[in-house]
């Protein structure tokens, strides 16, 4: 069975033709803006924790650089003992 373009139009009406055009411009300016500002701070505090040992300088980093430059979880640091 064909079906012509006559028949599609008088069946789905072209009312619908601009809410499909305005549904799809809202989706693309929704989609392409995204997140414009961070929500917190990457040197902000994290826990109550990385708060009470900046009070007492007593402060390790979360992360630190490998020989590469990536960020490595800086365990050796966090997980030595307190001198």
């Amino acid at each position: 069975m064909k079906m012509s373009l006559r028949s599609s139009v008088a069946r789905f009406g072209l009312a619908s033709v601009p809410i499909v055009a305005l549904t799809l411009g809202v989706g693309g300016v929704a989609g392409s803006t995204g997140c414009q500002k961070l929500l917190f701070k990457p040197d902000d505090p994290r826990t109550q924790f990385e708060v009470h040992d900046r009070m007492r300088q007593r402060y390790v980093p979360i992360e630190e650089e490998d020989v590469f430059g990536e960020p490595q979880p800086a365990l050796r640091a966090r997980l030595s003992p307190n001198t």
